[in-house]
């Protein structure tokens, strides 16, 4: 499976994310700079990782998003292509415009650094057809600005149409309705706040991560 992890100045988790690409499909990704302007030919995932992209300045993921890659990037989901933003990658995906709402400040306005455990909303798409509906996960968090927010009515629709992709399991950072990954209409693009990339094998303490890229890969061989 080709995929592509867009590296931005001040991503930290970019190469976290390519290893765990890598572990579960066997092919190393492409590591895309956000300077270029295309895509690898026939890209079957892209990964936005976590991080500080831009030194959080301005407003977390609000640089990043003017990037010279990010037109390529929306084509592609327009496309069909899966799409996964992970932490600061969720930020710049709701800048962008690809998610609904923004990440604002944590309530207690502290970093949070933890396994925190997740429930699993919808499994209607690839990114969670490894996992039963209701199960309860554990991913590790790394933010301080992770507290999903949306207008009521934007969160009524997302309940509305099944594109809550996971829920904490108990209080982290004020997040609306314990939201910890939000999905497009279509399916096919996923942000969320916990590290998938950081749960995919032993050594990290569980798996529960892994299943995420290997529901992906299931659903690109597809």
């Amino acid at each position: 499976m080709k995929s592509a992890v867009i590296v931005f100045p001040g991503s930290n988790c970019d190469r976290d994310m390519a290893v765990a690409i890598e572990s579960v499909t066997g092919t190393k990704p492409v590591m895309v700079w956000h300077g270029d302007t295309a895509l690898p030919d026939r890209v079957a995932l892209i990964a936005l990782p976590g991080g500080f992209s831009y030194g959080d300045y301005l407003r977390c993921g609000a640089i990043a998003a003017r990037s010279a890659i990010i037109p390529a990037i929306v084509a592609a989901a327009d496309a069909g292509v899966p799409v996964l933003g992970v932490c600061n990658g969720f930020q710049i995906l709701t800048e962008i415009g690809l998610l609904p709402g923004a990440l604002m400040r944590n309530a207690g306005l502290n970093f949070v650094c933890r396994d925190v455990p997740l429930t699993v909303g919808t499994t209607d798409t690839g990114f969670t057809r490894g996992y039963r509906a209701g199960e309860r996960i554990v991913v590790p968090v790394a933010h301080h600005d992770g507290n999903y927010t949306a207008d009521a009515d934007t969160l009524d629709r997302l309940e509305g149409e099944d594109r809550v992709a996971f829920r904490y399991a108990e209080s982290v950072n004020g997040s609306a309705r314990a939201i910890a990954g939000v999905l497009n209409t279509r399916g096919n693009v996923l942000g969320m706040m916990p590290h998938p990339e950081r749960r995919i094998e032993a050594a990290h303490g569980g798996d529960d991560g892994r299943r995420l890229f290997e529901g992906l890969l299931e659903t690109v061989g597809a």
